[in-house]
């Protein structure tokens, strides 16, 4: 089916005129008829396709028996022949990539593909994307098929596309595997994956085994000074990482109590490679965080989407801490000068490179007054610049979560959940004053609960008034169940244990939430058998934030508003997860 076909049987399902689609979805009637006669396909990564599966699931809601979620439209519309995905943000930052690594010079690229450089310049940063995404991308992959298929190039190339250098000795075949990965039809997949490896490593993490694997509380804050000269150059990818591991240990070892501020956009791919300087660098950040002291790290996330997941899977464990504060910078800071600054009471560490030429590069680390009052007022200014990447919410922020969703309430748009366990709110009060009987709590955890409980049902009902809730929640089968460890979902109020649900009451509680459905037209339930999480809650509100919860002691919750991050789990379909037989 093609996507004007699909969009004239949704306004006959819903019975809506143009005019209606139009005034609800905010789109032109000129567009809208356009998209109606085939002669135009919206971009499925843009604000009209949005506004439009927005407006049809508005409209389904007004008519009776018709039960169209935007999900559902969604990705019918998806389905259709017609409908093109190039995601823009991941053709920059590929194309950018390209350019890096085969130092492709731009002018004559310009010249042979008809762009100007200031063009090419807007699309690299951000500011500006191509109306003609693929022959954009058909322009440039027939360039470089054409001039960069010999000798280091054709061995750089082979790699980037991942296929071997024999592959490539047809330059028609080189310009259709670039094309393919300029335009990532073949790497969306790996974001997924890479998403779905995140969200796993989150939901098995336990930090108090984490904590007894490393012995962190053993661990020691040595207090003899740490010699090195007053100010030093480093040179090499050697001495480099020498340099941070020197910056770490002059940090820990000193008096000096202020927070630290870190930046980097330098490669990390081949200090990684160095079997002992990971250990050693997480060990050195595992006694700062020992010591007390607080991290604004601004992360660079002007990097492929598989990377980015890698990299936050390495923090895991100290945003568990609720020491760090992660930013990010909006802009991109450029792709060919690479910077590095690190600035804490007792040190600074600043570095520089060309791109394509870390090694080459040089890292300054010095302790003296001078350096380290001009370095701590350029991060400084840096982070002035930087924008959150995600709020973390530990037990000593329970009241601005609170607050948070709180304020959330009356800021319009859809909630989606997928949930581990089933919803407080929709449980019926008595029953939830039996069941924590029952469970021999004290009157005092009782009465927490249920006031934790009320609380939740009042925001719940009050969102259902203007705008809808569609949770997700697990369908087990009795088997199943004993795989999942169901539990009370109390990470909200920070509670300290688990309250374990047996089978029984899994049944009635599920009861309570269809139940609860049918008394507010708003409210959609739906149930899946794909159960991959057992500790975690992923509540969206789409277009705003996501928020990732961690049920399992001590609770933690996540808020992203980064867009790119934020979009890829809100889109995210949790992977099928095989029952053991």
């Amino acid at each position: 089916m093609h996507f004007y076909e699909q969009l004239n049987q949704y306004m006959k399902v819903v019975n809506c005129t143009a005019k209606e689609l139009c005034t609800v979805s905010g789109i032109s009637a000129a567009a809208l008829s356009r998209y109606r006669s085939g002669e135009r396909v919206p971009d499925v990564h843009s604000e009209t396709f949005e506004q439009l599966c927005s407006a049809l699931e508005t409209l389904a809601l007004k008519r009776e028996g018709t039960n169209l979620t935007k999900t559902e439209i969604r990705q019918q519309f998806l389905a259709c022949s017609d409908m093109k995905s190039t995601d823009k943000e991941q053709l920059r930052q590929n194309f950018n990539t390209l350019i890096s690594v085969l130092n492709l010079n731009i002018t004559k690229l310009c010249q042979h593909i008809s762009y100007d450089t200031s063009t090419i310049f807007r699309f690299r940063n951000g500011s500006r994307s191509p109306a003609d995404p693929e022959g954009f991308v058909l322009a440039v992959s027939a360039y470089v098929a054409r001039k960069y298929c010999q000798g280091d190039d054709l061995y750089v190339l082979a790699q980037l596309l991942e296929c071997s250098e024999e592959e490539l000795n047809d330059t028609s075949a080189v310009c259709e595997k670039i094309r393919l990965w300029l335009l990532n039809s073949q790497n969306r997949k790996k974001g997924e994956d890479s998403l779905s490896k995140f969200l796993s490593k989150l939901d098995e993490f336990d930090l108090n085994e984490y904590i007894k694997v490393i012995h962190f509380d053993e661990m020691k804050v040595p207090g003899v000074p740490f010699q090195f000269p007053t100010a030093k150059y480093y040179y090499g990818l050697e001495e480099m990482m020498a340099s941070e591991l020197h910056f770490l240990k002059a940090t820990v070892l000193s008096r000096s109590k202020r927070p630290v501020i870190m930046y980097s956009d330098m490669p990390i791919t081949e200090m990684a490679k160095d079997p002992d300087f990971p250990k050693k660098w997480m060990f050195g950040m595992a006694l700062l965080l020992k010591k007390g002291l607080h991290l604004d790290q601004i992360h660079h996330l002007d990097r492929s989407f598989e990377e980015m997941m890698l990299g936050l899977e390495s923090w895991i464990p100290m945003y568990m801490t609720g020491q760090i504060s992660p930013y990010y910078l909006k802009s991109d800071p450029g792709n060919v000068f690479h910077h590095f600054l690190k600035v804490s009471g007792a040190a600074v560490l600043s570095g520089e490179a060309i791109s394509g030429h870390h090694s080459e590069g040089r890292y300054y680390l010095s302790k003296t007054k001078e350096d380290i009052a001009y370095y701590t007022k350029r991060a400084e200014a840096l982070l002035l610049n930087a924008s959150p990447l995600m709020d973390i919410y530990r037990e000593d922020h329970a009241g601005k979560l609170n607050a948070f969703l709180l304020a959330d309430t009356s800021t319009p748009g859809k909630r989606r959940s997928i949930l581990s366990s089933l919803p407080l709110y929709t449980l019926d009060s008595d029953y939830l004053k039996d069941f924590l009987q029952k469970h021999r709590l004290s009157a005092k955890d009782q009465a927490s609960i249920l006031d934790f409980a009320q609380n939740q049902r009042d925001i719940t009902e009050k969102i259902l008034e203007h705008d809808v809730i569609e949770d997700e929640i697990p369908l087990l089968t009795e088997k199943d169940f004993y795989l999942h460890a169901l539990s009370l979902p109390l990470s909200g109020m920070f509670f300290p244990d688990n309250i374990p649900v047996s089978y029984e009451e899994y049944l009635e509680q599920k009861k309570q939430a269809e139940t609860f459905a049918c008394l507010h037209p708003n409210y959609h339930l739906t149930t899946s058998s794909s159960n991959p999480f057992q500790n975690l809650q992923i509540i969206l509100h789409e277009g705003k934030w996501a928020m990732i919860s961690k049920g399992n002691a001590p609770a933690i919750h996540f808020v992203i508003h980064h867009p790119k991050l934020r979009n890829a789990i809100e889109y995210f379909i949790p992977p099928v997860v095989e029952a053991e037989k």
